[in-house]
């Protein structure tokens, strides 16, 4: 259920390399393409991207934690002070979002937990055997893309093309990971309604 590093990786690029196992429970973020300016995302990226050449995946446990230090804490702290439109703080579009994560869940993937912030979502999840990542995530982007345009009225891309995501190392791993999105909105400061939590039970 954790990352083992006897069991065979797969591995694919998506502007960075993204690694998956099969069966393992994997910490995945994205965002909406306006939830942080292009000036600061590029230079976070060209920062990151030279920080990644320099550490291959997979990573132990000291080289995860310095990278959230450095990256994660930062691109958080960015989305969380709530810039771009922010379409999640409507219930009716995070609703959405919950409804396509969870659409599949118990056959594609297992859902644990889920938080749909203002203009972001970070989400827990097990992917089954066969079921890749990107393509999850794929699917996930366009239909949610496709239903709130049409709520709205409107077209174009809603999400940002990048996503963020973790192999969870051990339960110690999965439960700081569950307790991050459960204190989410609470460390933004958000309203009740402001945004969508998905915890079923927790700790």
């Amino acid at each position: 259920m954790f990352y083992n590093p006897e069991v065979p990786l797969r591995k694919h690029e998506n502007h960075l390399p993204h690694w998956q196992q099969d069966s393992s429970w994997v910490f995945i973020t994205w965002r909406l393409a306006d939830s942080v300016p292009a000036g600061l995302m590029e230079k976070w990226q060209q920062e990151r991207d030279e920080w990644a050449a320099c550490h291959p995946k997979p990573w132990d446990s000291e080289t995860d934690s310095e990278y959230h230090e450095l990256f994660s804490t930062r691109l958080e702290e960015w989305m969380d002070q709530g810039m771009g439109d922010c379409l999640f703080r409507d219930p009716k579009y995070a609703t959405i979002v919950a409804e396509i994560l969870l659409h599949f869940h118990g056959e594609r993937y297992q859902v644990d937990s889920f938080v749909i912030m203002p203009n972001h979502v970070h989400l827990l999840v097990q992917l089954m055997p066969g079921f890749s990542m990107e393509k999850n995530i794929q699917s996930w982007k366009r239909y949610s893309a496709r239903a709130i345009n049409e709520a709205r009225n409107e077209s174009g891309s809603l999400w940002h093309k990048r996503y963020w995501d973790t192999l969870v190392r051990s339960e110690e791993h999965f439960w700081k990971i569950r307790r991050y999105i459960l204190h989410n909105p609470a460390k933004a400061k958000l309203q009740e309604g402001e945004y969508l939590l998905y915890v079923p039970w927790h700790k």
